[in-house]
């Protein structure tokens, strides 16, 4: 196991259970495995759990290595994962078809184990410094929590995953009542002291390990939620609030509950089923996060320091779409 770093997962593919079970001795030591004896299958238990690195053999029937590795690459899910190619042809044209598919790495048989462990080992250890990389420049350095590019990220992705799946897809727009004055009263440093408890208190309410939080841009910040519905939205909505006035951080320059810092949210929900059907494209991302800033500004000019909830229905007719406006909730 490689020192200082979360257990790694390994999927082993090869249509000879032999050479599996041999790459699965030899590997075992350096994460947890799963095996694939087809293509298929691999895209398959990738796409519900994915690894950290795929050991591929380069020819089965099906699906060979080559077209599973192709697929991985245009899967926004899968394309960051490394492929290490296995295979009993040593020639250039072959180690240059694998890398050019997207490979990083090229094993010929037979399996030489020291040889294979080594490679293994340094392509784990590149994924784990490449993610570390990744999430230092998906985070916001003051707050903890993912910043702007990392939302804009997440929410096109979960959306995608939502129309594939036919679920629903829920996201929550929060908003420092009067941050401006909190500053002006009592300083920046101050207001940066603010922001990250803030965001601790909203990061509390988001329990599940696919609940996302990022700051969206300065006081304001977004909660994505999978998996969610019109009721879960609502209850989480009023429950954001409710964690951030329960700070009873003082911020006497706000007319808001005896002068403590709140938050103004809103909520709504898109629909994935029968979305973006026969080939049509499903609308975009950016009509979720419009939908829900919309209910936000109704939160504000409803008094502030409470939640809203907007919900949003996609009409597809002829190519076209439109969000359906539905009535305002405090």
């Amino acid at each position: 196991m490689l020192q200082n770093q979360a257990v790694s997962s390994i999927l082993i593919v090869d249509d000879d259970p032999g050479t599996v079970q041999m790459l699965g001795k030899m590997l075992s030591p350096l994460g947890e495995l799963r095996f694939a004896l087809s293509g298929q299958e691999a895209l398959n238990l990738a796409r519900a759990m994915p690894p950290d690195l795929v050991v591929l053999d380069a020819e089965m029937p099906g699906l060979n290595g080559f077209e599973v590795c192709q697929q991985f690459k245009r899967d926004r899910d899968l394309a960051h994962i490394p492929l290490i190619f296995v295979t009993s042809h040593s020639d250039t044209a072959m180690e240059v078809a694998g890398l050019s598919a997207g490979a990083v790495d090229f094993i010929s048989k037979p399996l030489n184990p020291p040889l294979v462990i080594a490679r293994v080992r340094m392509q784990l250890r590149l994924k784990y410094l490449t993610d570390g990389l990744r999430r230092a420049a998906l985070t916001d350095s003051l707050t903890g929590v993912g910043n702007r590019r990392r939302f804009d990220e997440q929410v096109e992705k979960e959306w995608m995953r939502a129309v594939r799946i036919g679920e629903s897809l829920s996201l929550l727009m929060i908003d420092i009542d009067y941050f401006k004055r909190y500053n002006d009263r009592y300083g920046h440093l101050a207001g940066d002291g603010c922001l990250r408890k803030v965001a601790e208190a909203i990061s509390s309410v988001a329990r599940r390990p696919a609940d996302e939080v990022s700051r969206f841009g300065g006081e304001e910040f977004a909660m994505l939620l999978p998996h969610t519905d019109e009721a879960g939205a609502r209850h989480i909505a009023a429950h954001v609030a409710q964690a951030v006035q329960d700070l009873q951080l003082a911020h006497e320059a706000s007319p808001l509950c005896g002068g403590v810092v709140t938050v103004s949210v809103g909520a709504t929900t898109a629909n994935g089923t029968g979305v973006g059907g026969n080939d049509s494209q499903p609308p975009p991302a950016s009509d979720i996060v419009a939908r829900c800033d919309e209910a936000l500004y109704e939160a504000k000019h409803a008094g502030r320091a409470q939640s809203a909830f907007l919900p949003l229905v996609f009409e597809l007719e002829a190519g076209a779409q439109a969000a359906a406006k539905g009535p305002f909730d405090a």
